[in-house]
């Protein structure tokens, strides 16, 4: 019978079946690597695109930061000069009544009574003065109700004062200014 050695051939069979296997590893080993490789440079290099946009987008919104501190100073300064402007129209637009006050007061003063003081605060005038006699001091509130410049004058003190006659007294009175055509409640 003839006999047949096979055992040589299976080795060699192993041997390349072994270094098939060795290649197909080392392959597949360098193939992970370059996957890895490309996805680690991959997502790196869109995590340096992102932190980029977002330092562009901080920079912007720090500017515009900025911005709206700057405007709302300027609508902070621009509401001062409002207030100022009104200040000013309301006393430009009031300047003309002054003048009518002092004359109406002049007008409704009678003779024989002195004025030394008159203060105003708001709508309420305070004044303090001195009369020939009582008669003056009512001839004076008369004068002042029938004005259509002062409203409800009010006597407040009245003492003797021999210094101007027998009949002489110091007074003190207030008064409610009104200005014409303006209606009760409405601000000056």
């Amino acid at each position: 019978m003839a006999t047949i050695n096979l055992l040589p051939w299976r080795e060699e069979r192993r041997e390349e079946l072994k270094k098939e296997f060795l290649v197909c590893c080392v392959l597949s080993i360098v193939a992970a690597g370059l996957l890895l490789t490309v996805y680690y440079s991959f997502v790196n290099n869109a995590l340096t695109s992102q932190q980029a946009r977002n330092g562009y987008i901080e920079r912007h919104i720090s500017d515009l930061d900025v911005q709206v501190k700057e405007i709302k100073e300027l609508k902070k300064k621009r509401q001062q000069m409002l207030d100022r402007m009104k200040v000013v129209q309301d006393l430009q637009g009031t300047r003309p009544y002054i003048v009518h006050v002092f004359d109406e007061l002049v007008r409704s003063t009678p003779d024989g009574l002195y004025f030394g003081e008159v203060t105003a605060k708001g709508e309420l005038i305070s004044v303090e003065g001195v009369a020939e006699s009582s008669q003056r001091v009512s001839s004076l509130m008369r004068a002042l109700e029938k004005s259509e410049w002062f409203k409800d004058p009010n006597l407040t003190e009245v003492q003797a004062n021999r210094a101007f006659g027998e009949q002489g007294s110091n007074f003190k009175m207030t008064f409610r200014l009104e200005l014409p055509g303006q209606e009760d409640g409405e601000d000056t």
